[in-house]
């Protein structure tokens, strides 16, 4: 689980900003709490508000370029992609800071970087406890390390020395994190358990949704041989009044597929050499389906079923044919039965698009009727003000996003002295907490608009 995430001087937060899934004081709503870890409790929820261009979506971009940093390394050549803040004059000569707390495997770490677009500055990884705090490694200034509880972890000579090969060769635009994985270090020391926990949460837990894209590690890829979850996609399908009546995966001929022929040779390639069975290729007009039986190439296309009138017989949709409100319900389903499961942290902007304001509010609902004993966090921005309750979250699940001189700012409604019953969304929509558009002068507009249309 997400503990708390730090960012400074990255896209358009200049000063520190943090943002926390530490539950405050309220004692209401205690199954919207995950079970503590270490003396750390986190919400299974957070939504976030605010006005264009205030910041929202950069702080979902802030949280996917340290987990991309992480799990790709550096996409920019010898560069490291760096975002400062661009509104003002030092911010291009200043350190991005990034740093999560988390939850993961049975600790809480804290794993963290400071880097510029030239080289990593910092790097540190600690283990959190309920009294203290343990360096596992910290690396300075001019690509110094300090691994001593690594290598203590590590009793032979051979396994440390290879620990300390792989810190000094460690290049100077990549994380030490990610080297460890790279350079297969788990296959030739005893123990680096802490790294792996930490990488895999980042690999496997933490799930970043920007708005147009879609969620591609989903439960589809089990739709063909796990009956149960068929049934669960098609129940949600119908309880979200999509009309549709069931789904389908068709085979295809590959000679049918409108995909380029380099990318069809790679996808074979992923099929036969992935740890993965399946792979999925989401085209703008179809979702496809790719996997090996028996040594042969087998491709399948999801399909939606609606019944014909007066007839037993059903018509069969591609994901094209439906509504851009029905696809998106389709991406969502997914993502709800992976939070159900557990274990998964979905950060998701701007959620409310193509949604209809009762479906987002019906999505959060079965959600937090659904998790009390399950571990999972769903976080997300929006504009939809009708999840603006104290009937749906806690107040320690609202976040406000607002944008001044110094750049982005997070507040959250538990700093405001908002009693438990009052309803939050009018005085919200009214400014109360800052984070709604500032608009101009009306007649001042209205009056260049009609000067300049003559």
């Amino acid at each position: 689980m997400l503990i708390r995430f730090s960012v400074e001087n990255c896209f358009s937060f200049l000063e520190r900003a943090t943002f926390s899934m530490i539950p405050g004081l309220g004692r209401l709503k205690k199954e919207h709490i995950n079970a503590r870890k270490h003396g750390v409790s986190t919400l299974k929820t957070a939504i976030a508000f605010g006005a264009n261009a205030s910041g929202k979506s950069n702080l979902v971009k802030a949280i996917a370029l340290g987990r991309q940093m992480i799990l790709l390394g550096s996409l920019n050549g010898p560069k490291v992609t760096f975002s400062p803040y661009r509104l003002s004059k030092d911010a291009s000569n200043r350190n991005t800071r990034l740093e999560y707390e988390i939850q993961a495997g049975r600790k809480n770490y804290a794993y963290g970087f400071v880097f510029n677009e030239e080289r990593i500055v910092e790097e540190w990884l600690y283990e959190l406890t309920n009294k203290d705090e343990k360096m596992l490694f910290e690396r300075f200034d001019t690509n110094t390390y300090n691994i001593a509880p690594l290598l203590n972890k590590n009793t032979k000579a051979e396994h440390k020395q290879f620990l300390q090969f792989v810190a000094k060769a460690t290049p100077e635009n990549q994380l030490l994190l990610r080297e460890m994985i790279v350079r297969r270090v788990k296959e030739n020391v005893e123990d680096i358990k802490d790294i792996l926990s930490v990488y895999n949460w980042f690999e496997q837990s933490l799930k970043v949704l920007l708005p147009n894209e879609k969620y591609k590690d989903g439960i589809s890829t089990e739709l063909v041989t796990n009956e149960q979850l068929h049934v669960i996609f098609e129940q949600l399908l119908d309880y979200f009044g999509t009309g549709i009546d069931g789904i389908e995966l068709q085979e295809v001929d590959i000679k049918s597929l409108n995909v380029p022929q380099p990318l069809l040779e790679q996808i074979q390639n992923d099929v036969s050499s992935m740890r993965n069975a399946r792979v999925i290729l989401q085209t703008p007009d179809n979702t496809f389906f790719f996997s090996k039986e028996k040594g042969v190439l087998q491709i399948q296309k999801f399909m939606t079923k609606h019944k014909i009138r007066g007839s037993e017989d059903y018509e069969f949709f591609d994901t094209k044919d439906e509504s851009d409100g029905t696809n998106k319900i389709i991406d969502f389903v997914p993502v709800i039965i992976d939070l159900l499961r557990g274990n998964n942290v979905f950060v998701i902007d701007e959620m409310e698009r193509s949604l209809h304001p009762n479906l987002i509010y019906d999505i959060f609902d079965i959600y937090l009727r659904s998790v009390k004993d399950v571990q999972s966090q769903l976080i997300v921005t929006t504009h939809e003000s009708s999840l603006l309750t104290q009937k749906l979250v806690r107040k320690d699940e609202v976040w406000f996003i607002t944008k001044d001189k110094n750049g982005t700012q997070l507040h959250s409604l538990e700093e405001y002295n908002v009693r438990f019953d009052k309803e939050i969304r009018k005085d919200y929509l009214l400014g109360r907490y800052k984070a709604i558009p500032r608009l101009g002068d009306r007649d001042e507009a209205l009056a260049c608009i009609k000067l300049n249309m003559k």
